[in-house]
């Protein structure tokens, strides 16, 4: 008969700090495995602390505390599958990125990371040391090689673990989504497999953590790089791989094959977790936003409310003289379409108090962007009073055009903890509400149908801060404002490449301008969610104090 090995992979949530709760779900998953008759659970890189961890691993307690705690949850497993989980290692002073094998009560094997990431959101090489290339661990009747994470994005390791005579490799990861990952690692691990001829597994993790989002979209390949499994994105889940030892070696039957959605759905299901998991992970269980009757607040109102329930999300309007009828029926509209409780405050009377207040010194000077941002920052100091008298976490409803150019007031509607829009472009926020109005998901809390009116989506935006107000009176059209911003952040191009492609040389000299002169105020911008590979805070890191100018 041949030889057999049943694998467990926990594609799961865990939460930087919780070591204590991570371990508990870890322990959870293996009774889940033991129960099942698998060999083995695999859980992902660095879950007994979470991650990213960032700094806290340069903590001695913190990495001790971890430490104790693998060997805790090791001496509980008797009589059961083996289990791989990641984990920070400390040896001879330095500090690794590690993966465990926990078997029969004891630690069995430590394989320490090779390959650290230093680019986009990774900076590991500042906080962990790099380890040699290891051999393969044994668990049954296979030798299992363990590259951890970045390990796998290079040929060294792989190569290695299969000339020392590795059978398969399960590459335990915490591989964060942007656009287009899946694609990105499947094409990656394709290679490692082509390269060394061995069956490989991808297990990655799944949650929000701060402005990042692990999608999981784990998935197994046999030799030639056929898909074999492929667990959904998103999803925390439980799935069983079956190994086979044939003639030509060790193969992964077939698996379950889940769909990876499409673009759109993919970055809305990250903004909706990522706001679910920054407040359930912060201790809120409330929100509350500004609802203008545009299409920011809009969706950004429906993103809470599918992540944490409708009877969760307070809706305010804040009106001024400025405000028209149709963006308070817009904004009623919303609530009531969602379901979420819309109060009403109006800024009239606080207006005139900061301009009474002011007027003596302001005497003689034509109104300007000052008193339209008076306006802004009165709608911040409200928000937030009310964010502290009801405990309710204030949500920040800037997308990206508006975040790059610094089409936002400082200390104003930029006030609050969280922004799902922060990586988003306006073009895309229309896209967006169009696929969440024709498309509903179980996960979804609010409900199916249109959430967001078509006069909504279609009316000229305007913050309604001056009569008669539209973006496009201070801005280009959004649709060049974001192939211009495209161009200057997504893929750092020169101002000379986008007047090759058309683009107004004094247009894209001034989005560049304000693209610089904007710096500061994304610096003191609420976290948000993560969905390019060029959001505003890890990935993109530039100057506040900044004099240089393209003069292509």
């Amino acid at each position: 008969m041949a030889a057999r090995f049943r694998l467990m992979l926990a594609q799961l949530n865990p939460t930087v700090g919780a070591i204590a709760a991570n371990c508990a779900q870890a322990f959870a998953a293996w009774e889940k495995a033991k129960a099942s008759g698998a060999d083995m659970v695999a859980l992902t890189e660095m879950f007994v602390t979470g991650y990213q961890t960032q700094d806290m691993v340069l903590k001695p307690v913190f990495v001790a505390a971890a430490m104790d705690a693998v060997a805790a949850l090791a001496a509980r497993l008797i009589d059961g599958p083996a289990m791989g989980i990641g984990a920070p290692h400390s040896k001879d002073g330095k500090i690794y990125n590690a993966y465990y094998i926990l078997q029969q009560g004891k630690i069995d094997a430590v394989i320490l990371k090779h390959d650290l990431p230093n680019d986009g959101v990774f900076d590991e090489k500042r906080v962990f040391a790099s380890a040699p290339p290891q051999g393969p661990y044994r668990v049954g009747p296979l030798r299992i090689g363990s590259p951890i994470c970045e390990d796998a994005w290079h040929s060294e390791v792989c190569e290695t673990l299969e000339e020392s005579g590795a059978q398969i490799l399960l590459v335990p990861n915490g591989s964060p989504y942007h656009r287009g990952k899946p694609a990105v690692r499947t094409h990656l691990m394709v290679s490692r497999v082509i390269e060394t001829g061995l069956p490989l597994v991808y297990l990655n993790m799944i949650g929000g953590q701060d402005d990042q989002v692990f999608d999981g979209a784990s998935f197994v390949l046999n030799p030639g790089g056929v898909l074999m499994a492929q667990l959904p994105q998103f999803e925390a889940c439980f799935t069983e791989i079956e190994f086979v030892e044939g003639p030509n070696g060790w193969r992964a039957e077939p698996g379950p094959m889940a769909l990876i959605p499409n673009s759109y759905e993919a970055d809305y299901t990250a903004m909706v977790m990522s706001v679910r998991d920054y407040l359930g992970k912060t201790g809120f269980k409330k929100v509350l936003l500004g609802l203008s009757g545009g299409i920011d607040s809009a969706i950004v109102a429906t993103i809470a409310a599918d992540a944490i329930g409708p009877e969760n999300v307070r809706c305010v309007m804040l009106p001024s003289r400025y405000t028209s009828q149709s963006s308070l029926e817009d904004a009623e509209a919303v609530a009531n379409a969602l379901g979420c409780r819309l109060d009403t405050v109006p800024i009239n009377g606080a207006q005139e108090a900061v301009g009474a207040a002011l007027g003596d010194l302001f005497a003689g000077t034509a109104p300007d962007v000052t008193e339209e941002n008076i306006q802004s920052r009165l709608r911040g100091l409200l928000l937030m009073a009310m964010s502290n008298k009801f405990g309710e976490m204030l949500m920040t409803t800037g997308n990206k055009s508006e975040m790059a150019v610094g089409y936002c007031t400082i200390y104003g509607d930029m006030n609050g903890g969280y922004n799902p829009l922060k990586d988003l472009y306006k073009t895309r926020v229309f896209d967006t509400c169009r696929w969440r109005n024709a498309n509903h998901r179980p996960w979804m809390l609010a409900p199916a149908g249109e959430m967001i009116p078509v006069r909504v989506i279609e009316k000229p935006p305007s913050a309604e801060l001056r009569p008669d107000q539209r973006d496009d009176d201070s801005l280009p059209p959004y649709s060049v404002l974001d192939a211009i911003l495209d161009g200057l952040v997504e893929r750092e191009a020169s101002v000379a490449d986008l007047v090759a492609q058309g683009f107004d040389p004094a247009t894209v000299k001034r989005v560049e301008h304000l693209l610089y002169i904007s710096e500061y105020k994304r610096f003191q911008a609420a976290p948000g969610t993560r969905l390019t590979k060029k959001a505003f805070w890890m990935d993109r890191r530039y100057p506040i104090a900044n004099r240089w100018r393209d003069q292509s």
